[in-house]
């Protein structure tokens, strides 16, 4: 028996533990820099407020947009909330600007006002989202679910603000205690509670936008810590807080600008891909078609056009059924994607038509890449056995329209698809005759 085996199991952290160690870390680093004498500067509180703000502007238009393709709720509250913190952001940042400059202090005043304010907002938004979503999820009036959703939040920010309505000091009360400003706990239990319930929700929606609006959570929660190490007006702590605020808002916007890019291209490929097969649909096919035929014209290189009908898909689900005949179809699609290069198209145009561009190929290539398809077909062993016709055209810049093309592949098509059926009724019309004879006996 070898060593390790006497050794007790090692501990292996939880990512619980791991956000424990980095909370602790970024709360003893504001405490730490907590002496760092630093010179409040309204003006720049002011153009902090309003990059703040304006994040939060491009969050919410993104936001929108994304629940119109994805009807997520969650999507719509957030960026209708982002809108009104954004609101708040930007207006609070006038106090900084417009105020006359021998009441410096008083502007100063409502940086943690502000500050704190807006984190009420977005803690409590991410808390009415995820309830929402988890008690109704599913309704037909959205928009008065979100009107509902932003008015809560608004009354209790109204509320919680009238609790504390006057100024803070220049000074905490609490200089000197290991927490200055409890305070500013209150947004970081909201926050928390939304960041445990968000990482639920990644266990099964991971998207890049959920991704980040958790890292947002995240950031802000932390920022709510280095805060509450505050211990008089625009301190180390308090630009520490601000900053990974700042940083919490751009992780937001980022990810649901990937997020929003990613369901842009799964729309593009959907509006040229056929459903059932991926491959590309009949929109596509023209256009492959059309953008070969230029090429062409200018460099008088061919290209080859293969239309393919699979035989007897009628009886196919006749007899098994229409999911064995999807999965005929698909057989027929797997096919084509296997036995094309990654310049040819493969492309469905219609229930058992399939059509392969293949550029820069002459007759006698495409009439072998023709045998190797029914060759494959005639060798997969998957039931029910398929076969499939094919017709070719070659095109060589003779300025023939597509429609021609596509005609001559097809009269192709269903003059072998004739003689293939010829050559199967030929062994069993003798069989009829005897039958039909000998019914009168």
């Amino acid at each position: 028996m070898g060593e390790d085996s006497l050794k007790p199991g090692r501990y292996n952290p939880t990512p619980a533990f791991w956000h424990m160690v980095a909370f602790l870390s970024i709360l003893l680093l504001a405490l730490w820099i907590r002496p760092i004498p630093l010179e409040a500067d309204a003006t720049l509180q002011g153009y902090l407020q309003i990059v703040t703000g304006l994040l939060a502007f491009v969050f919410s238009a993104v936001t929108l947009v994304r629940f119109q393709g994805t009807q997520d709720r969650i999507s719509l509250i957030l960026g209708s909330g982002f809108l009104l913190s954004g609101s708040v952001l930007v207006a609070s940042s006038l106090f900084f600007f417009q105020l006359p400059s021998s009441e410096p202090v008083l502007k100063l005043h409502w940086a943690p006002v502000a500050l704190w304010l807006g984190r009420m907002i977005l803690a409590l938004l991410l808390v009415v989202a995820l309830l929402v979503e988890k008690f109704l999820p599913r309704s037909r009036h959205p928009k008065g679910e979100i009107a509902g959703a932003l008015f809560t939040v608004v009354l209790f920010t109204y509320l919680i603000t009238a609790a504390v309505r006057k100024l803070p000091t220049e000074m905490s009360p609490h200089q000197f205690a290991f927490i200055p400003s409890p305070q500013q706990l209150l947004p970081a239990i909201i926050f928390l509670v939304a960041l445990i319930w968000y990482r639920r929700r990644l266990s099964y929606n991971a998207s890049a936008f959920d991704r980040s609006v958790y890292a947002a959570s995240w950031l802000n929660f932390a920022a709510q810590l280095a805060a509450s190490q505050s211990a008089k007006l625009m301190d180390a702590p308090f630009v520490l807080a601000q900053s990974l605020s700042v940083i919490g808002y751009a992780v937001a916007l980022g990810g649901a600008l990937l997020d929003n890019a990613r369901l842009f291209e799964q729309v593009r490929h959907l509006a040229v891909s056929d459903p059932l097969t991926g491959l590309a649909n009949y929109r596509r096919f023209l256009d492959v078609l059309e953008n070969e035929t230029e090429r062409t014209n200018r460099s008088g290189r061919p290209f080859a056009l293969l239309l393919l009908d699979l035989d007897g898909l009628k009886k196919i689900n006749d007899t098994h059924g229409h999911l064995v005949g999807s999965r005929a179809i698909c057989r027929v699609a797997d096919t084509l994607r296997v036995n094309c290069r990654a310049i040819d198209t493969a492309a469905r145009y219609g229930g058992d038509e399939f059509a392969l561009v293949l550029p820069d190929t002459e007759q006698e290539e495409a009439e072998r890449v023709a045998q190797r398809i029914h060759t494959v077909m005639t060798q997969d062993r998957e039931l029910p056995t398929l076969s499939a016709s094919i017709g070719i055209s070659v095109y060589r810049g003779e300025g023939e329209r597509i429609e021609r093309l596509i005609s001559e592949a097809d009269e192709h098509l269903y003059a072998e698809k004739a003689k293939r059926n010829r050559r199967l009724a030929s062994p069993i019309q003798p069989q009829r005759r005897r039958t039909t004879r000998s019914g009168p006996a």
